[in-house]
């Protein structure tokens, strides 16, 4: 049976330098393997774009991983003293960033702050999904900012094209707060309103139900922009909306 998952196969380059890379990642594709199957990844990709510098030398570590749908900004060290320095800032939380989104529904608020903690839904009660997380108290603290930009009919659909600024960064924590609040992301097959779209997903690829539910094969998320200005430096490395979310919300 072929591999459900259309794997998209593509990045931009945002931004280099001897120390770094910042690339634009497509949708769906993995940033890394995981070594369960073999299929094309970001960092396989980035890899053979640098393969003369990584002959030399350079030793790439990937600063922020984003889902498989998710597409966007994804910064890459290309020497052990980038990723300390990298690694130093994230966790300090010195890095800003940015994601647009596009939900469904019309939300009765311009702007929200959710600060609810999260954890792995396995930990406390049955899932079918090992990786789904949940809103819970005795989760790890998980503050996003969201702000409405625009609301639209789609295909007979209320949805609203969301900016969205994650203050801490828990696995899933945007999609798992949207739908927290009641606004699950467009396309989303974890956190919409079935989760059995995103095991039939798995088992049997896309098929015309899902197109009906969800409206895109993706779920609408993109990491817009990457700041950090510490002590060391002043970085600020942003990209546009994804063409498909852009097509699909038509703004």
């Amino acid at each position: 049976m072929p591999d459900p998952i259309d794997v998209k196969v593509g990045f931009r380059v945002v931004a280099e330098s001897d120390d770094w890379i910042v690339v634009d990642k497509s949708a769906p594709l993995i940033v890394h393997p995981t070594g369960k199957k073999s299929e094309p990844t970001l960092l396989g990709g980035i890899e053979e774009l640098l393969s003369y510098e990584i002959a030399n030398g350079a030793k790439l570590s990937i600063i922020n991983r984003l889902d498989r749908e998710t597409s966007g900004v994804v910064i890459v060290a290309k020497n052990k003293s980038a990723a300390r320095m990298f690694g130093r800032a994230m966790e300090r939380r010195q890095f800003a960033k940015q994601y647009d989104a596009i939900c469904f529904g019309w939300p009765d608020w311009d702007e929200i702050l959710v600060d609810a903690p999260i954890r792995r839904r396995g930990e406390v009660e049955h899932s079918a999904i090992w990786v789904k997380q949940m809103v819970h108290p005795g989760g790890r603290e998980c503050r996003t900012h969201f702000e409405v930009v625009a609301r639209r009919m789609v295909r007979g659909r209320k949805v609203s094209r969301l900016r969205v600024i994650p203050e801490t960064g828990r696995m899933h924590q945007i999609r798992v707060h949207a739908s927290y609040l009641g606004y699950p992301l467009v396309g989303d097959k974890i956190y919409g309103e079935d989760e059995t779209c995103y095991l039939r997903f798995i088992e049997s690829g896309w098929d015309e139900s899902m197109e009906q539910q969800l409206l895109m094969r993706r779920h609408a998320l993109h990491a817009a922009e990457m700041a950090l200005r510490n002590e060391e430096v002043a970085y600020d490395w942003a990209t546009p909306m994804a063409e498909d979310l852009h097509v699909f919300f038509g703004a």
